[in-house]
């Protein structure tokens, strides 16, 4: 009975208009505006991508094979910049390897920039490279 009187004098059917608190119509549409979306899954925060301790880092790495790039690429997605030393590995695996990191900086809108002989700096997107060498052919 109670419940029906609320609904009717939400929408003006009600005789009791004396009795309908304007408060409680006003509490009741923000309760149903507001919508808590932590269990969806779908939705992510804009700052889930972000580094939140506001201290960005660099990572180095020296790959000795191929599957090293897995790793590299890892903190690239960790919003990490990467400085990668290839003088422990071949020349073909070394352009592999570039390649894969290419494509993920790509994906993650970030870049890559030849710093020194077979030495590369991989950053995400957050972050900017200023200047240049002019001794590295690019």
């Amino acid at each position: 009975m109670a419940l029906s009187s609320k609904l009717g004098a939400f929408f003006g059917l009600g005789d009791d208009d004396e009795n309908y608190d304007a408060s409680q119509q006003n509490n009741q549409a923000t309760q149903s505006e507001s919508v808590d979306y932590t269990d969806n899954q779908k939705v992510v925060s804009i700052d889930s991508g972000s580094n939140k301790s506001g201290s960005n880092k660099i990572a180095i790495f020296q790959p000795r094979i191929y599957a090293d790039a897995k790793d590299v690429s890892k903190q690239l997605l960790n919003n990490k910049a990467v400085i990668v030393n290839f003088n422990s590995i071949s020349d073909d695996q070394a352009k592999r390897i570039v390649d894969f990191l290419t494509g993920t900086v790509y994906a993650l809108n970030g870049e890559i920039k030849r710093v020194g002989d077979k030495i590369f700096l991989c950053t995400p997107p957050k972050f900017q490279i200023d200047g240049s060498i002019p001794d590295i052919g690019e």
